[in-house]
């Protein structure tokens, strides 16, 4: 049990510095991106060589270094997107009026290039560890992958809170592709999915015959989906997530900061009205 809460501790530690660390550097000037996404960049080699170096590793260290190697490439990705530097070919608000498969074709062509970059992530993480028998790294990633795509769907087809508080001034256009739903077909999908898939890791984990590496990859893996179904969960509850991260928006001007906190105030008052319907719906 030790080993399953180190694990736990680990990827929950990681997952909160890793998000407020990269919130803080993008909210410095944007004369400091090229620098950050520099360091990012070696990071992210870095930790193609260590995914590549321990495919073969099946003790729980290995597990712990693929783990921190994906959410490295994930994190690179994070980046490149918050600071502008991957988005899309698409830099402007939703035109007023559009609708249906056209105004989604647009949302999709502003974080197209984003897209394509994590596809591409994704693909050089299975071929420096083709062969291997320690998958972690792929697990780790596969999970961010679906579960993040899952939030931007839901945020498309509608939820009442948005997150937007999280956006840079120069990406503030893609607030104009979230819509304000109380609920969306595909949200309870998303959630049951998830929660099936982390009883899945659940009994990997508390396997009797399970290795070392085992326990330790897959208890780090259900960590971080039981947070992303955390965050699902944060989209439609009025939950003040602005609070977790108050120390990685501490680098945005004072204006920013103010308007982040409206934002949250306006998203968590609109989840509450929201509850009495979704309560009314089940």
């Amino acid at each position: 049990m030790a080993d399953i809460a180190l694990a736990l501790g680990y990827a929950l530690f990681l997952w909160w510095f890793a998000t407020g660390a990269i919130l803080f550097l993008d909210g410095l000037p944007k004369r400091t991106f090229r620098w950050s996404m520099l360091a990012a960049t070696v990071m992210l080699a870095a930790a193609l060589a260590g995914l590549a170096a321990t495919r073969d590793m099946t003790g729980a260290q290995g597990a712990y270094i693929a783990f921190t190697c994906a959410l490295v490439v994930w994190g690179w990705n994070e980046m490149a997107f918050l600071m502008g530097v991957i988005t899309g070919p698409r830099r402007t608000p939703s035109p007023p009026g559009i609708s249906g498969l056209a105004r989604t074709g647009h949302a999709i062509a502003a974080i197209l290039y984003h897209e394509i970059a994590i596809l591409a992530s994704g693909a050089l993480i299975l071929l420096v560890t083709m062969g291997g028998e320690n998958r972690i790294g792929a697990m780790t990633f596969g999970v961010l992958w679906i579960m993040r795509l899952s939030a931007k769907l839901n945020l498309h087809l509608g939820v009442p809170n948005h997150a937007a508080e999280f956006l840079p001034d120069h990406l503030r256009y893609l607030e104009s592709w979230f819509t304000n739903r109380p609920m969306n077909p595909l949200f309870p999908v998303s959630v049951t999915l998830a929660t099936l898939a982390l009883a899945w890791l659940g009994h990997v984990i508390f396997d009797p015959l399970a290795s070392p590496h085992d326990v330790a990859g897959h208890a780090l893996v259900a960590a971080l989906l039981a947070l992303a179904i955390l965050e699902h969960w944060f989209l439609v509850l009025p939950v003040p997530v602005l609070k977790i991260w108050r120390w990685g928006l501490s680098s945005r001007s004072p204006r920013l900061i103010r308007s982040a906190r409206l934002a949250a105030g306006r998203a968590s008052l609109s989840a509450r009205h929201a509850i009495p319907s979704l309560r009314r719906r089940s």
